[in-house]
């Protein structure tokens, strides 16, 4: 069985819950507690995760009926608030939402009668990833908010090609997508960490990747997500935009998918780093993102944000100005629509180094279309990391001006300085638009209108002489 079908098979374990009115994300919340106990047997690693006897696995599955429901509340009660490490930090606050012991103890046997060999052999962290890009890509999940497609993912990371020692954050980490990513670039460059020595394996495991998650629930899934890609990172329950952001320094690579929207009631974030002030929360991510970088010349981010953020006004172009000023914002992506899980959204990638010094460090901004004469994406056309070479060889090219592609072209800082510094630039011709340009004078149109008209007019006409005869 391949991990595609054990996920196909898990996810339709969700229709024995909708007696008990439990949504899709309910579900496979619900499935992360069970899931994590079976994992951890499946792995032998139950006392090295601190999971303590009388509530593991084969305690739980041996339980019916009635008894099962009680002790599956007692076991959630137990490991949130007397659990250690991570599994305290999962298992926090944690609730059912399934009232039916007959539908608890199918979900339970249902998991224990998987191929668990073919699992392990394909990974399991590859299998709970599955599960949560099934969740995010059901419309009716509403989960999409928090997962960021893959092939976008990969492609980043390649771009900014992080390196064994250097700090990697997200945050607004979702369900970890970037930082497992990052990870497993690295992992692959040194055959898993065995060709490190023991210090810098033990610095990548612990310490490398970090990110942050204001909601509970996801943060939940970031922590399993992590654990089962072999990271033991600080994965924090925080808002970023508050005064607890406010410690998040020194990174050398950044990666993010920021939240859409803004602050609750249009409040302004809550730091006293932000010199500009704005309720617009992908701005203040931004903002963010670009003060938690080390100011060497070498930390590098890479970031998803929506159209607004290029030619918003007022605090919108504060902070665009004060972007390219401490960094090099040296690269746009024009993303396709569609990718994301609010259709109509049009999302862009930001490219940018933080400079040694806070003064002049955009001189010039490539920018590559990679939206308009694009396929509509989705399920008869889906959205492959093929579609992104183009942009990836314009991207590294050691002259990118030599570069032969209408969709890669450079604006200078001047350029953009004169347009009040927007970057909502870079567009090519829609070919599904008329060219008004190559259009013929209107009074060249309105003759050749007047043209047809009179020959339909004959026509009727004729077609009115031969009915009276």
């Amino acid at each position: 069985m391949t991990t595609q079908e054990i996920v196909n098979k898990l996810w339709n374990l969700c229709n024995v819950l909708r007696d008990d009115g439990i949504t899709y994300h309910q579900y496979v919340t619900e499935l992360t507690y069970i899931l994590f106990l079976k994992m951890a047997e499946e792995t032998g690693q139950e006392e090295r995760m601190g999971i303590p006897e009388g509530y593991r696995w084969a305690d739980l599955k041996r339980k019916e009926g009635l008894e099962l429901n009680r002790f599956y509340k007692e076991l959630l009660l137990h490991l949130g608030s007397d659990g250690k490490g991570k599994v305290q930090q999962i298992f926090s606050n944690a609730q059912t939402s399934i009232n039916k012991p007959a539908n608890l103890q199918s979900i339970i046997k249902s998991i224990d009668d998987l191929d668990w060999f073919s699992a392990r052999e394909d990974g399991l962290g590859d299998l709970y990833e599955g599960l949560l890009e099934k969740n995010a890509t059901e419309t009716k999940s509403g989960a999409g908010q928090y997962f960021t497609p893959r092939p976008l993912i990969n492609s980043m990371v390649r771009l900014l090609d992080p390196k064994v020692g250097e700090r990697c954050n997200d945050p607004a980490c979702g369900t970890f997508g970037f930082m497992i990513a990052a990870s497993e670039y690295l992992r692959e460059k040194t055959n898993d960490y065995f060709d490190l020595p023991s210090d810098q394996a033990e610095f990548q495991i612990n310490k490398a990747f970090t990110g942050s998650e204001l909601v509970p629930d996801t943060h939940r899934l970031a922590l399993m997500n992590a654990l089962l890609h072999g990271i033991n990172g600080d994965v924090r329950l925080m808002d970023t935009l508050s005064s607890e952001g406010e410690e998040l320094r020194g990174f050398d690579v950044v990666l993010a998918n920021p939240p859409f929207g803004t602050k609750r009631g249009g409040e302004n974030a809550h730091r006293s780093d932000f010199t500009i002030k704005s309720s617009n929360k992908q701005l203040n991510f931004l903002y963010h993102i670009y003060l938690s970088m080390k100011k060497d010349g070498k930390s590098r981010a890479a970031v998803v944000l929506p159209d607004n953020v290029l030619f918003q006004d007022g605090d919108g172009q504060k902070i665009r100005a004060d972007l390219m000023e401490k960094c090099n914002l040296h690269t746009i992506l024009r993303l396709p629509t569609g990718i994301f899980y609010a259709q109509g959204v049009k999302t862009n990638v930001l490219f940018f180094n933080r400079g040694t010094n806070d003064k002049n460090n955009t001189k010039s901004v490539w920018i590559y279309d990679m939206r308009t004469n694009m396929p509509n994406f989705g399920k008869r056309t889906p959205f492959t990391e093929a579609y992104f070479k183009d942009f990836e060889l314009a991207y590294a090219a050691a002259d990118r001006a030599a570069v032969q592609d209408e969709r890669w072209n450079c604006f200078s800082r001047e350029q953009i300085k004169a347009k009040n510094d927007s970057l909502d630039l870079g567009l090519i011709a829609d070919d599904s638009l008329v060219n008004y340009d190559e259009l013929p004078e209107p009074v060249d149109i309105a003759g050749d209108a007047m043209e047809l008209l009179q020959g339909a007019m004959a026509d009727l006409q004729g077609i009115i002489d031969n009915l009276k005869k």
